[in-house]
């Protein structure tokens, strides 16, 4: 029995979200699938996060196990050659017996995309949240610094949340302009059901001067979902990846790259 690691690259548009639904279509159920065709047995995979319906990946990590004799480019090139357009393996290799994907990451990070017109853009649907009118990005990076440490993010959950605990250590969060894009880039041990998005959702309003900067650190010692506002659109987030020891040796997650790689420039034109 091996222990498999692989990156799965998704756009979430089409999908319930990553875990199996009965059945509604899930990344889960299309890359077990195909995984399953490949070793010619069925199996089971694990990932780092379970993403939203609407929500996509640059490197969602997965383990699998299987007895199947099969070289990490068989997993690859016959996953691939299986799975949907708008789902792909980016790397499969062995990992260590101990490997988890979701209990073994030490970090988790994601990206959230605005993007400003005065009429919604069609290529850019479902890839970005649409905001009429230009947010102030330096507003908004103010205020989210409030976020970082180790806090209560009651007020940041959503209500079906089954997490035991409300407490997670917000590592870094910044808030970059590009163009017409605003991209709020965050990472945590950890996240809670809707926790970026309900942030996105606090720091546009403070964006658009519907709230002062003080209001994002009022939301959070509030401890009370009711005082944050709206839930943003699933469709501006993508889960850039976990991160683990590197005595796993896995690849790194790869840096972002719509709609600009990051940057030390923070709060304001990029």
């Amino acid at each position: 029995m091996t222990r498999w690691a692989a990156g799965v690259e998704y756009l979430g548009t089409r999908y319930c979200g990553w875990q199996r639904q009965g059945h509604v279509p899930s990344i889960q159920h299309e890359i077990e699938r195909v995984l399953s065709a490949v070793a010619d047995h069925p199996l089971t995979v694990t990932a780092a996060g379970r993403t939203d319906a609407g929500v996509h990946a640059l490197n969602q990590v997965i383990h699998f196990d299987s007895e199947a004799p099969r070289a990490p480019h068989a997993w690859l090139l016959g996953g691939n050659s299986l799975l949907p357009r708008d789902i792909s393996l980016r790397w499969v290799q062995a990992a260590a017996p101990e490997f988890h994907a979701r209990h073994k990451a030490t970090a988790r990070r994601y990206r959230y995309v605005m993007w400003s017109g005065r009429a919604r853009s069609a290529l850019l649907e479902g890839r970005v949240a649409w905001l009429i009118g230009r947010p102030d990005a330096g507003r908004m990076h103010r205020a989210a610094q409030a976020l970082v440490g180790e806090h209560d993010f009651s007020a940041f959950r959503d209500a079906d949340c089954q997490s035991p605990t409300a407490r997670r250590n917000l590592h870094l969060i910044a808030v970059r302009r590009h163009g017409d894009f605003t991209v709020l880039d965050v990472e945590a041990n950890a996240f809670l059901h809707h926790m970026v998005r309900n942030i996105a959702g606090v720091l546009m309003a403070i964006g658009q001067d519907k709230q002062p900067e003080s209001w994002a650190r009022t939301v959070l010692e509030s401890k009370d979902r009711a005082r944050g506002g709206v839930t943003a659109d699933a469709a501006g987030l993508c889960f850039v990846g976990p991160e683990y020891p590197a005595s796993f040796g896995l690849p790194p997650a790869p840096a972002p790259w719509f709609p600009a790689p990051p940057d030390d420039r923070v709060g304001g034109q990029a």
